[in-house]
């Protein structure tokens, strides 16, 4: 099997992650407040939101530019998303032990949807790890 072709769902995934990213990043950063006060939030820090969805973009569009990059690349791009969604799971995780904003639902999805693409980035550092060039 060619090189290329180990990596083609990897590269669906980064195309994933850009369209999640920048479905979340725009609304974040254009209206944090309507969107926030509507998904549970008791107090939002527009500043704060908007450097989150800074972020978003930041991440989401290198994901959709850098798809097609060299194992090298990837692996790189795969290590920033590994401490970012790592990163942002024990932030949240702690966050809701406190119970901050009585813990509502939109924060316990955005919870599961880092642990997930967490999971998936882990696997795929794993395996191009193995992969032989």
């Amino acid at each position: 099997m060619k090189l290329e072709t180990k990596y083609n769902a990897l590269r669906k995934f980064f195309v994933l992650h850009f369209a999640i990213d920048i479905v979340s990043a725009i609304p974040l950063f254009l209206c944090p407040t309507l969107l926030l006060t509507t998904l549970g939030w008791k107090v939002v820090d527009p500043v704060a939101a908007r450097v989150v969805a800074a972020a978003l973009f930041g991440i989401g569009i290198e994901s959709y530019l850098g798809r097609n990059a060299s194992k090298d690349s990837l692996i790189g791009m795969l290590n920033l998303k590994i401490i970012w969604s790592f990163s942002a799971i024990l932030g949240i995780g702690i966050s809701m032990l406190q119970n901050i904003h009585q813990n509502p639902l939109a924060l316990k999805l955005i919870f599961f949807i880092f642990i997930a693409f967490n999971l998936l980035w882990v696997y795929w550092r794993i395996r191009l790890r193995n992969l032989q060039n």
